[in-house]
């Protein structure tokens, strides 16, 4: 599998950052299937740290070892999905028991409907069927470095 992680920095060696923002599945490496993606996050880290430019680094992971990780996966943004990213993005640290984290990312157009279900203006079922519709790329989460080692 191709992976691609988006920065203001081309990242030959991944590892995981001590102070890190508080994201959709926690503290890991990010990375996406989704080439566009990918070049979405370069340019906006690019942006937010002031760089000249953003990069975006490709990795190649053997399906096989992937396969083997301790991995927990979201096929979409479910409730259980909403409560984990909520969580996360709260730092209440969730995860770390995983190798790998994989689902849909929170984007710009989730994060207005995320905030509204946080301010209590929508409940869980309302919040979920707002994001629904919504075309959420992929994101794969490494939470450790021993999975991190094998891209």
């Amino acid at each position: 599998m191709i992976l691609y992680h988006g920065s203001n920095v081309e990242v030959r060696r991944p590892r995981l950052l001590k102070n890190q923002r508080e994201l959709d599945f926690g503290r890991g490496f990010y990375t996406t299937s989704d080439l566009e993606q990918a070049s979405r996050w370069a340019k906006r880290t690019a942006r937010r740290l002031r760089a000249d430019a953003g990069f975006v680094s490709v990795y190649e992971i053997d399906d096989a070892k992937m396969r083997a990780l301790h991995t927990l996966r979201f096929e979409k943004p479910d409730a259980a999905w909403l409560r984990f990213v909520v969580d996360n993005r709260k730092g209440v640290v969730q995860g770390a028991e995983w190798d790998l984290i994989c689902g849909p990312v929170a984007n710009d157009q989730t994060i207005p409907v995320i905030n509204l279900f946080l301010d209590g203006m929508y409940d869980e079922e309302e919040t979920i069927k707002r994001l629904l519709p919504q075309n959420l790329k992929d994101q794969y989460t490494f939470k450790k470095e021993g999975a991190i080692g094998l891209l």
